[in-house]
């Protein structure tokens, strides 16, 4: 066989160069397509966490999960530029019970929080979130509504190093500055929301913004904001106070726009339950919210975003089960670091980011069932695939969401096996819960925790904090 050319050679040297170029250009591309979610950060730096914790958030209240009254441009940026969820749910409403659950990433049915009691004490051997995160070394500040816990357990004492204070006036709304001039208190929450990511852009922060709107009553909310809105009759006031919550999370964007932070932090945006009907919120496509609606899908189904840039892609849709309980979970994988074990949720990255498919979970309970509580919000259900099963006093009822979100067709006889099997799985939950804990009377109900006094923020170094109707100080650790 006669010897290869130079001419040859240096053909064939060609060819493989060519052949290397297009394989590394593939592999490249393939690359990039996952790098491209990837976090880019200073080196040796986390990213950020935010949770925006709305009050009484309906489904059919976000202009990006359909609204058409009421304008939240800030809010529906972070479903543009992140995942929008719309099978997500809280697992144990209203307020505080709804508040425990997110900040332990538990069912707070666990420890005997089966209702409204407020007062009760939360695990003190479970971290809260604020104590997890803060322990992963963050800053971790709180501006908003607490109730969660016992009296001795407030925001500063569960792992928050910074809460915004804010005096009240007379009106639930209306604060009273230093020189005793008034000030729309959802305002000033994103005023301290700008401040607490200016104040600390430099180094990982997690921040839990849990504002008091849009819970009623929401005529304190100024006419600037309610005339912003196409809504009507009481429904008007609530649009404003959504409207007012909206300009302060586009405070918050704009902080971190400014200090290009925006693909550095993740921001998870839902409500601590359902509408309230009373104000004319709504749930649609769903049935029920708070008030005389707490037996129907729209209590305890809610809107959900979360948005990141640099780990998340951007305007995707994500229909899988999931709950508030995952948002634990999820910062902890941000954060780099062990979930506790006694935490329920799942990390929700793999799926955002489609690396897993399905629902996160297979199935969520409910069982609000505390003695305390008003009837009306006794619950117990089940939902599983597209199947929703709830009792009622004359027995148990089935509901096919998918071909029936508002409820109004039992197919409890019509799929008796369905029923069999979603009883059968929902006793042996219960089985494992414990009693709830009736230990907090309804008289001796009040604010969970502690929270600071007077204005400004508040530090877990010292700081004066309220006890009751005394007041009492907080000693230097």
């Amino acid at each position: 066989m006669r010897g290869k050319t130079d001419e040859e050679r240096e053909t064939r040297n060609i060819v493989k160069r060519r052949d290397f170029l297009k394989a590394m250009t593939g592999g490249i591309a393939a690359i990039g397509s996952l790098s491209a979610l990837a976090m880019r950060r200073p080196r040796g730096r986390k990213p950020n966490v935010v949770i925006l914790f709305i009050d009484d958030l309906g489904y059919g209240d976000l202009g990006s999960f359909g609204c058409r009254d009421i304008p939240t441009p800030h809010m529906d940026s972070l479903a543009t530029n992140g995942v929008k969820c719309t099978n997500s749910y809280v697992t144990n409403p209203p307020c505080s019970p709804s508040r425990c659950c997110i900040m332990t990433g538990m069912y707070a049915q666990r420890f005997g929080k089966s209702g409204m009691a407020r007062g009760l004490p939360i695990p003190k051997d479970h971290p809260t979130m604020a104590e997890f995160m803060r322990g992963a070394g963050y800053v971790t500040g709180m501006i908003g509504k607490w109730d969660i816990g016992s009296r001795q357990q407030g925001p500063l004492d569960r792992g928050f190093m910074e809460v915004a204070r804010s005096a009240p006036s007379k009106k639930p709304f209306i604060c009273l500055r230093r020189d005793r001039s008034e000030v729309f208190r959802t305002d000033l929450d994103g005023d301290y929301m700008a401040e607490f990511v200016d104040r600390n852009k430099d180094r990982p922060f997690f921040l839990y913004f849990s504002p008091n709107a849009i819970h009623s009553p929401s005529g304190d909310t100024p006419s600037r904001y309610q005339n912003r809105s196409k809504a009507k009759g009481k429904r008007k006031a609530l649009a404003g106070a959504l409207i007012a919550v909206d300009d302060a999370v586009g405070k918050l964007l704009a902080m971190l726009k400014k200090h290009n932070l925006k693909k550095d932090t993740a921001i998870f945006l839902t409500g601590d339950n359902g509408p309230n009907l009373g104000e004319q919120g709504s749930a649609a496509p769903y049935r029920g919210g708070k008030g005389q609606g707490t037996q129907f899908e729209g209590w305890v189904h809610t809107p959900a975003i979360v948005s990141w840039p640099g780990g998340v892609p951007a305007g995707k849709t994500y229909e899988g089960l999931m709950c508030t309980m995952d948002f634990y979970a999820t910062a902890a994988a941000i954060a780099g670091k062990p979930l506790p074990k006694r935490c329920e949720g799942e990390n929700l990255l793999p799926y955002l980011r489609g690396e897993k498919t399905g629902d996160v979970h297979e199935e969520l309970y409910w069982h609000n069932v505390d003695p305390l509580d008003a009837p009306r919000r006794n619950l117990q259900a089940m939902r599983w695939k597209q199947w929703r099963l709830v009792k009622y006093p004359d027995g148990w009822r089935l509901f096919d969401l998918k071909a029936d979100p508002k409820e109004t067709r039992d197919l409890a006889k019509d799929y008796a096996d369905v029923v069999t099997s979603m009883r059968k799985r929902y006793d042996a939950w219960t089985a494992q819960l414990p009693p709830p804990d009736t230990s907090c009377s309804k008289k001796g109900q009040g604010q969970g925790g502690r929270m600071p006094r007077g204005w400004g923020w508040a530090t877990d170094a010292k700081t004066e904090v309220w006890k009751g109707q005394r007041k009492t100080k907080r000693k230097r650790k």
